[in-house]
């Protein structure tokens, strides 16, 4: 998924659905490393495609944090 699409599909997300989706990515960032570590891990450009997903849900929860704070 481009990142473009990636941004807007997180947008539309609830601060809860956010949360969730950041517990996934990290359980998927866990078991990567531990498949690059045993040996199995095929496609080694998806570590660096979860850590910047991750970037990005914590980017938007401390924006939409930002702007509930000053509403």
């Amino acid at each position: 998924m481009k990142s473009t699409q990636r941004v807007s599909d997180l947008k539309a997300l609830s601060p809860d659905q956010l949360n969730d989706e950041l517990i996934n990515l990290k359980k998927e960032q866990f078991n990567l490393r531990f498949q690059g570590a045993t040996g199995q891990l095929e496609n080694v450009a998806r570590v660096r495609e979860v850590r910047r997903d991750i970037a990005r849900v914590r980017t938007l929860q401390r924006a939409k944090t930002l702007q509930a704070a000053e509403s």
